[in-house]
């Protein structure tokens, strides 16, 4: 493929969550969710009620015009799956997406989050160390050593 081909691609198949959310701090977080979408060639108006949509889903309704600095932890999470789901990716590649947040949070962000890809018919890779969090998947792969298990 070509750089072209692989940037359309990563843009258009895949959406990804990181352990920590890397949030655009001078944007809102309807603006970070709107942002891979207008991107991807969406209208703005397009682009701002999915992201609504997506951010009312993970319960942050009434904090649609907070800047990262003024979202909790879980809160700014819950904006990066919505903007990893923004696209509505056939799959979701997540490191580690509830490594920086409490027991509780986490159980909050990994239930949405879950939730919202079924409901997307998307597809979800989720490396984690966390046991806890492996037993709720659908399937779970182990390395160790460089060995799948």
């Amino acid at each position: 493929m070509s750089a072209d081909q692989r940037t359309t691609l990563r843009r258009d198949k895949l959406g990804f969550v990181y352990q920590f959310h890397h949030l655009l701090p001078d944007f809102t977080a309807i603006e970070n969710v709107m942002m891979p979408q207008l991107i991807a060639g969406r209208t703005p108006a397009d682009a701002h009620t999915r992201a609504a949509s997506l951010l009312g889903d993970l319960g942050l309704a009434e904090r649609l015009e907070h800047r990262p600095a003024q979202l909790s932890g879980g809160e700014q999470q819950r904006v990066a799956v919505a903007r990893a789901l923004a696209n509505a990716p056939a799959l979701v590649l997540a490191d580690e997406p509830t490594g920086n947040l409490d027991e509780a949070t986490a159980d909050i962000v990994l239930a949405e989050f879950m939730r919202l890809v079924r409901q997307q018919n998307s597809a979800a890779l989720v490396a984690t160390h966390n046991r806890e969090l492996a037993r709720r998947m659908d399937r779970v792969v182990t390395l160790h050593e460089g060995r799948f298990g």
